[in-house]
């Protein structure tokens, strides 16, 4: 039999990660032969979260999992999943919920209109060329406001005070297609200008004028994106406070609303459906 034939077949995501669905019944033994050679491989590739998704009916492969170094992540009434880091780096796997938090920053310097943009090394926006805002998950117990400086700090070594929230969306089964993420756009002032990116995750780091991180193809294309961009050059330009519903599309295409100012809200949904009548 050919090497690669006895290999797990999974889906790879943008964070080199793997994740194996079981659907038909197996052996035990053939399958821990079948997750030995699978994991051989995987490391050689540079993978690094591995996801092992059970139904109930596969009952029997619980144990040789646990048995290779996997560990319970979370459990649903129809399947357990399971899951192994397997780099002999710091396991990242984010703990399991039915929401995940997160946070994105707007670090401005008034003084110079430039606001603090990244480049990642992995990721959805991995060689896209675009320069986005510091983005990162809230910790478990950890709030918003305070999340979000750490993030700064981590990825760009800026210590930055938190202002306010500016917006934020909701967007549902955007984790492991399942749990629904919550995003908060928050506006940072900051205390130090010397960036120092963080080597394991930003490939570039630096201040860019507002109307440039604005005028980007990226945030000019994608819909979602642009909404979020026109908010963050709103605040620059003036005050901008209260909340209200902006309906859009995600970049996956599915339905969305992201949370603004009353006033801008209504503007962006006028704009937006001019847009539309005019095709």
């Amino acid at each position: 039999m050919d090497a690669d034939a006895v290999l797990l077949i999974g889906e790879t995501d943008n964070y080199d990660g793997v994740t194996v669905t079981m659907e038909e019944p197996m052996d035990a033994e053939v399958f821990t032969a079948r997750l030995r050679a699978s994991l051989s491989h995987w490391r050689q590739e540079g993978k690094r979260g591995i996801w092992i998704k059970l139904p109930l009916a596969l009952a029997n492969l619980v144990e040789p999992t646990v048995s290779e170094g996997f560990r319970y992540h979370h459990a649903e009434p129809n399947y357990l999943m399971l899951v192994s880091w397997i780099p002999n780096t710091p396991d990242t796997i984010p703990a399991n919920a039915s929401h995940i938090v997160g946070v994105g920053a707007l670090v401005l310097n008034k003084d110079t209109r430039e606001v603090l943009v990244v480049q990642e090394k992995s990721g959805y926006f991995k060689d896209k060329n675009v320069w986005k805002l510091p983005t990162g998950v809230v910790n478990e117990g950890e709030d918003i406001c305070n999340g979000v400086v750490r993030e700064v700090a981590e990825e760009t070594g800026i210590v930055a005070d938190f202002v306010e929230v500016l917006s934020f969306r909701q967007s549902h089964k955007a984790f492991l297609k399942q749990k629904t993420d919550l995003f908060f756009l928050c506006v940072l002032s900051p205390r130090s200008y010397e960036i120092t990116e963080q080597k394991s995750e930003i490939l570039q780091a630096k201040w860019m004028p507002i109307k440039e991180y604005v005028e980007q193809p990226w945030n000019q294309k994608k819909e979602m994106f642009k909404i979020m961009a026109n908010i963050c050059q709103k605040k620059c330009d003036e005050d901008y406070v209260g909340f209200s519903t902006v309906e859009t599309i995600t970049g996956n295409g599915k339905e969305n609303f992201v949370y603004c100012n009353a006033d801008h809200a209504k503007s962006l949904n006028a704009t937006r459906d001019q847009a539309s009548s005019s095709l």
